[in-house]
């Protein structure tokens, strides 16, 4: 290698500068010209056909996230006070009864100022035949002074209550003295009963507005009147008190006897069987009561209070109301 290129050298110093040139620009290595011929200038440039390619999807245009907006300042306003709405006052519970509006030929048979050692029997007898039941509106002294047939009363499914312990006038007492009348009733008649009485009538119907309404809210006591009264007391003649029961009573009616009178319990079996042939059925009156219709008041006329007789305010034991020449009480 090294003598070829002493050769080389040699030569290039004996030949000339062209010739010497020559041989370097063929010894030295070159770049190869591009294999694509220029085109010539009167023909136009190859046109190179476009690929065909698969269509292309257009795609959708993505949404943009539309921006929530702030929710605008609510103007500040006076706070509004709603009025309240119009309300129905209730209407209030009623006392006082003397007869009772009712669907049906319903009617309350009552029997005041008893019990009584002979009558009361012959009249609880004749109800217990007929199936009848009655109220009865006791003295609280009779029931202490007959406590077996207080309790004969509640045993046959009768209604007891409360008419004072000595039969006076309560409108013309005194409050303490009348709860003192109704107290000692109460208590006998619970004591002797087992039964605490819901309902009172005030002796001769005398009874004021105030003292309903105090004892109501006192014992939770109903006022029960009449308005169908058999004046048995007055006149005592058993057909006149089975008349006038027969021709005043009603659906509702709420019917007055004593059953301290014997021509009263005389009369007592023409008269009940006269009014079931009318088609009247009996019940208490706290089950006549239940039967008034909503809406329709009751009638709560007064009876008519009758001013005791001085015999008959000093009438206050079972004994002198037995008395043939005692005046009757009511």
């Amino acid at each position: 290698m090294a003598s070829f290129a002493v050769r080389i050298v040699n030569y290039m110093i004996r030949t000339p500068l062209a010739v010497t040139a020559a041989i370097l620009a063929a010894l030295s290595p070159t770049k190869k010209p591009a294999s694509h011929p220029a085109p010539k200038a009167s023909e136009p440039p190859a046109e190179v056909p476009a690929r065909a390619s698969a269509p292309v999807a257009p795609v959708a245009a993505k949404p943009e996230p539309v921006k929530e907006e702030a929710p605008a300042a609510e103007p500040q306003h006076a706070p509004v006070v709603k009025a309240p709405l119009p309300t129905t006052a209730a209407a209030p519970s009623q006392i006082t009864y003397s007869q009772c509006h009712v669907d049906g030929p319903y009617v309350a048979m009552t029997f005041d100022d008893g019990p009584h050692g002979s009558q009361t029997p012959r009249l609880l007898k004749m109800l217990q035949q007929r199936n009848i039941k009655a109220t009865f509106f006791v003295v609280g002294k009779c029931v202490a002074q007959y406590p077996e047939l207080a309790k004969q009363i509640v045993a046959e499914g009768h209604e007891i209550a409360n008419h004072s312990w000595d039969h006076p006038l309560l409108s013309k007492m005194a409050e303490g003295s009348v709860r003192e009348q109704l107290q000692k009733t109460h208590d006998v008649i619970k004591q002797t009963t087992g039964v605490t009485p819901t309902l009172m009538r005030p002796p001769y119907g005398g009874f004021t507005v105030n003292q309903r309404s105090w004892a109501n809210g006192t014992w939770g006591y109903k006022c029960i009147l009449w308005d169908v009264d058999s004046l048995d007391w007055q006149h005592k003649t058993p057909a006149k008190t089975e008349s006038i029961i027969l021709s005043n009573t009603k659906a509702g009616s709420i019917v007055l006897v004593h059953d301290i009178h014997k021509t009263s319990i005389d009369a007592m079996e023409a008269t009940l069987d006269g009014l079931a042939k009318k088609g009247f059925k009996f019940v208490t009156v706290s089950e006549l009561i239940a039967m008034n219709k909503p809406g329709t008041p009751a009638k709560t006329k007064p009876a008519k209070t009758l001013a005791p007789s001085a015999g008959a305010a000093a009438a206050t034991s079972i004994d002198e109301l037995a008395r043939p020449a005692a005046a009757s009480i009511r």
